[in-house]
C-alpha cells in the first residue's frame, strides 16, 4: 500500500502557523532534507536535491513512498489533487498579523529607488494599490515563495497595482542571484534601514496598501494560504 505525502501535507506541519526567519534566530526543523533519495515515478534517474526541493516547492508536485523501499519518488499532482489544495487553502484562516504594522493605519512613507534606477514614493503612489515584500537572500521561506509572488503580480499586470521588494542584500548580491531566481517585483537593494524604519525583525514580511495609504493587510512568515490573501486584499483595495 502507498504512502503519499504530497508537498502540500509536509508544509502544513513545517508551516503549521507560519514559517518565518528572523535576522536574529532561525528555528526550523524539517524532516525530509538532502540526503533523501528522490526519484523519477519510474524509479530509474535520481533527482539532485536542488532539483526535486524547487519542484517540490512549486506546489505541482508532490513526493510518494513505498513501504517497501527506502527512497521517494516525484509526481506531478493531478487537476484534482491541485483543486482540493486550493479549496484546502481558501477554507484557512486568515494568516497571523505581522508585529510591525497595525490594519486601518496610514502607512509612513519612504523614497527609494529600485535596482533599475525607477524611483518610488509611498506619497506619490496615492491612487494605486501598493504591495511590499520586506525579503532577503539567505532567508529560505522568501526564496520559496518568489514563484508564488511571481505568477501573483502577473495575474495583475493589467490592473493599478505596484509591487515593490525590499531586499536587504546588497546590489551585487541581487543580481548574482536574480540570474537564477528571477523575482519579478521591483526590488530596492540594501534595504534594511527601510525595514530598520518599520521595525521589522521576521522575514519575509508582507503589507497591501489601498489608494489612499491605508494599510489593508499584513503578515510576517510564509503560511499556506499567504498569497491567497495576498490576493484577497489586493482585490478588496481594488474595489475600494
Amino acid at each position: 500500500m502507498k504512502q503519499i505525502f504530497s508537498v502540500f501535507a509536509l508544509l502544513i506541519i513545517i508551516f503549521s502557523t507560519s514559517y518565518s526567519q528572523s535576522t536574529n534566530q532561525v528555528n526550523t526543523k524539517v524532516n525530509i532534507d538532502e540526503n533523501t533519495i528522490v526519484k523519477s515515478p519510474d524509479g530509474t534517474t535520481i533527482y539532485p536535491y536542488a532539483i526535486w526541493q524547487k519542484l517540490a516547492q512549486s506546489g505541482k508536485y508532490y513526493l510518494r513512498k513505498e513501504k517497501a523501499n527506502d527512497f521517494f519518488t516525484l509526481a506531478e499532482m493531478t487537476p484534482e489533487m491541485l483543486a482540493k489544495k486550493a479549496e484546502a487553502v481558501h477554507k484557512m484562516p486568515m494568516p497571523k498579523e505581522s508585529a510591525f504594522f497595525k490594519t486601518g493605519n496610514k502607512i509612513a512613507s519612504f523614497k527609494e529607488s529600485d535596482m533599475n534606477g525607477n524611483k518610488f514614493n509611498l506619497k506619490e503612489l496615492k491612487g494605486k494599490v501598493v504591495v511590499l515584500n520586506f525579503w532577503f537572500i539567505n532567508c529560505p521561506p522568501c526564496r520559496q515563495e518568489i514563484p508564488d509572488l511571481n505568477e501573483m503580480k502577473a495575474s495583475f499586470a493589467d490592473k493599478d497595482v505596484v509591487f515593490i521588494a525590499v531586499a536587504l542584500d546588497e546590489k551585487y548580491d541581487l543580481e548574482t542571484f536574480l540570474k537564477t531566481t528571477p523575482f519579478n517585483y521591483n526590488i530596492i537593494d540594501n534595504g534594511k534601514y527601510i525595514a530598520n524604519q518599520y521595525r521589522i525583525t521576521a522575514f519575509p514580511t508582507h503589507v497591501v496598501i489601498d489608494k489612499e495609504g491605508v494599510i489593508k493587510f499584513h503578515t510576517s512568515g510564509l503560511a499556506q494560504n499567504t498569497v491567497s490573501w495576498l490576493k484577497k486584499s489586493i482585490n478588496e483595495a481594488l474595489k475600494s
